[in-house]
């Protein structure tokens, strides 16, 4: 089966300043990848970058064995971007969030379906949210969100899943939730792509771990390799030296 994800030697400069440099990424299929840092090491950035996002300056980049220049298939790709950015200010009810995410399986934009309907009505099942489907976002408590936005990448039925920190900022109880609802992707064969600080209840469903550091990887193997779930061990596994920003001169807003 051809791979997900397979990004070769890229680098990325933002604002003029280089983020990242001669990364190499895989996810195979079926397979759960935890891209681990500290802030500032690149691993947002290195998502954004695959899902087209953010240009590279370098490289290549492959989704399901087709460049990404090319890659038309989005419906196959669920992405999750960070809550902050995603909902903040957004008037929409939870049923309607989610339903966006089915704009990648229609070939022009019209009425929804009844697949439609079934997908999106399964997606909030899935993430326990039900009860709430018609309330709006902005009752929802931040870990209520970030279910609603796993929900929304999963009501495209992806073979492909992509999250960016879903489980920043989020109390215990939602994590938990999150962990069993990418635990049954991950049984189901779905293929995750996972950015985090620390692991959490996730880590027993992780397969390999890649650890970013000031643009590079530093470490791409068995989870079981990593010390502690502490974000700054997972800097430091190589180096003591302190966490920089995306930026490899050492500043810069990009995460």
């Amino acid at each position: 089966m051809t791979s997900p994800i397979a990004v070769r030697g890229i680098d990325v400069d933002l604002a003029g300043r280089p983020v990242l440099r001669q990364v190499d990424l895989d996810v195979a299929p079926g397979e759960f990848v935890a891209l681990l840092g500290a802030n500032g090491s690149g691993k947002s950035t290195l998502v954004r970058a695959t899902v087209g996002l953010v240009p590279t300056a370098a490289g290549s980049i492959q989704l399901f064995g087709t460049p990404l220049a090319r890659f038309r298939d989005w419906r196959r790709v669920g992405y999750m971007p960070q809550r902050s950015s995603a909902v903040a200010g957004v008037p929409a009810t939870v049923r309607e969030v989610v339903t966006s995410g089915r704009l990648a399986r229609r070939p022009v934009v019209g009425f929804r379906t009844r697949a439609d309907r079934v997908a999106v009505d399964e997606a909030i099942e899935r993430i326990g949210l039900a009860h709430r489907h018609d309330s709006p976002m902005t009752e929802l408590s931040g870990g209520q969100q970030q279910r609603v936005l796993i929900a929304r990448a999963l009501a495209s039925q992806p073979d492909l899943i992509v999250m960016d920190e879903p489980t920043a900022g989020v109390d215990h109880e939602n994590t938990e939730i999150l962990a069993a609802v990418l635990g049954g992707l991950a049984s189901e064969g779905t293929s995750v792509l996972l950015v985090a600080h620390e692991l959490g209840p996730m880590r027993p469903l992780i397969d390999r771990a890649v650890v970013m550091r000031a643009g590079r990887v530093e470490h791409d193997g068995p989870v079981a390799d990593l010390r502690t779930d502490d974000h700054e061990a997972h800097a430091h596994l190589h180096s003591s030296q302190p966490p920089q920003h995306d930026s490899l001169s050492g500043e810069g807003p990009w995460r």
